[in-house]
């Protein structure tokens, strides 16, 4: 669905150029979901514009639903959706006639734009709403016209750029409870930027982690916590033999500290729910009694701590 190689874009800022996308190569299979994962300025959406054809690239070819992004733009504008970071609704006009119109745009015939616009007002629970402006509608009310407006022509493919920021966290769950409804209704392909790390993690096939422009990693969210993070065993230790904790713990990665007549001890492991039933009996039998144990599991903001050196956390607040 999506072939890119040597991917690149730069800006003249005064006398500086910023390179906003520096060679990245990317292949997207037809049906993937795939989050593109970064902090702001990391070029997420300066590739999305690229790969929709909003934006030019400076070197590198990308194809788009079989259609090269300079060659052909307006066919691959057909064949795609696309949900930007603001509101794609008029604020003065109708709910409905923003998905009529959405329809005349694609050449649709008034009888299929008019039932489209009604199957997808259902399915995206928009009834009883279809002659309120843009403008009177909740958030999360016009984050489902968005979705609804770029569904119009029944794409292939939906790009989606940030499609919950600025949501509450119930509104964020009930838009991707729909997204994923209507994924699997026209068997979409679908592709997002995004910087809160749960959406990255619980819903992606696949994430691309992007820094600077630059692909540093790409795999299924598993993937990139086993291979770029640990999960974090912590043990309450009836002991303050720190030296026998760690001998009884030979092989792992250890770490001790007094706490309250006794020591807690820090393992890091890639298996961590695996992995503490054998530390504990370990322990046991080295004569050491665990009170209390806690394993938190890798997550992707540790996998981007280890690949940049910072938190991504930090970097989107």
């Amino acid at each position: 669905m999506i072939r890119a190689r040597g991917l690149t874009k730069t800006f003249q800022r005064k006398k500086e150029t910023v390179h906003a996308v520096r060679q990245i190569d990317i292949d997207v299979g037809d049906g993937e979901l795939i989050a593109f994962l970064g902090p702001n300025g990391a070029g997420k959406s300066t590739t999305l514009r690229i790969l929709t054809s909003l934006l030019a690239p400076t070197a590198g070819t990308a194809e788009v639903a079989g259609y090269d992004v300079i060659k052909a733009p307006a066919r691959v504008r057909a064949n795609i959706g696309y949900i930007g970071q603001g509101n794609g609704g008029g604020y003065y006009y109708r709910v409905r006639d923003e998905l009529h119109n959405q329809g005349r745009f694609y050449g649709l015939p008034a009888a299929e734009y008019r039932q489209r616009a009604a199957d997808l007002i259902e399915a995206l629970e928009l009834q009883g709403l279809e002659k309120r402006t843009v403008q009177s509608l909740s958030g999360g009310q016009r984050r489902r016209l968005d979705v609804a407006m770029g569904l119009m022509n029944h794409p292939p493919l939906l790009f989606l750029d940030e499609p919950t920021t600025g949501l509450d966290p119930h509104s964020r769950a009930n838009l991707w409870e729909h997204i994923t409804a209507m994924r699997q209704r026209y068997g979409m392909t679908l592709v997002l930027t995004t910087h809160y790390l749960d959406e990255a993690d619980n819903i992606a096939e696949r994430v691309v982690v992007i820094d600077h422009g630059q692909v540093i990693a790409d795999a299924p969210p598993d993937v990139l916590k086993r291979d770029y993070a640990d999960d974090v065993i912590t043990l309450q230790i009836a002991s303050e033999d720190a030296v026998a904790v760690r001998e009884a713990l030979r092989g792992h990665e250890v770490s001790t500290h007094d706490h309250n007549g006794g020591l807690t001890a820090v393992v890091r492991s890639s298996h961590g729910a695996q992995a503490l039933p054998p530390i504990i009996e370990s322990l046991r039998l080295s004569g050491l009694a665990v009170t209390a144990a806690d394993v938190k599991r890798a997550s992707l903001d540790d996998v981007f701590l280890n690949l940049t050196g910072r938190s991504l956390r930090e970097e989107t607040r």
